[in-house]
């Protein structure tokens, strides 16, 4: 069965919220990264220097969930307080990735198709008909 993980967008100040949340809750943060670690993606802008030091993706495991979050950038816009969470869906297999992306996106808006990406996943970003935020990812590596 697929897990369900909450995932914060912030403008710019998510590794000091992240930071706050890990001296509340504890724990060591899997990976951390930053917007100037990616690598070149074709068809992709290069990062700005505004972005290259916001957090491109963190996590931090509290008991059986995992918190995760970034920060926004050029290419997305500041995320409005309040409207700045993704549903974060961890797959365990790729066809059960494109059967929770195909079924959720149904009539919403497809942000990032499915498709392999630079960290080893198989990874989707979509609106779903509500305005619901969702990200759907299969971790390729752990299998």
């Amino acid at each position: 069965m697929a897990q369900v993980n909450p995932y914060l967008i912030f403008n710019g100040n998510c590794e000091e919220a992240f930071l706050f949340y890990q001296s509340v809750f504890g724990g060591e943060f899997p990976y951390m990264g930053k917007y100037k670690e990616m690598p070149p993606m074709e068809g992709c802008e290069s990062v700005s220097e505004k972005d290259a030091d916001r957090i491109m993706h963190v996590s931090l495991p509290i008991g059986n969930t995992v918190l995760m979050g970034g920060d926004s950038n050029q290419q997305s816009g500041d995320v409005v307080i309040g409207g700045n969470f993704h549903v974060s869906i961890n797959a365990e297999s790729r066809a059960e990735a494109d059967r929770i992306f195909n079924g959720l996106s149904a009539g919403g808006t497809v942000f990032m198709p499915m498709d392999k990406t630079f960290w080893g996943a198989y990874f989707g970003m979509f609106k779903d008909k509500f305005g619901i935020h969702w990200m759907v990812n299969f971790d390729e590596n752990e299998k």
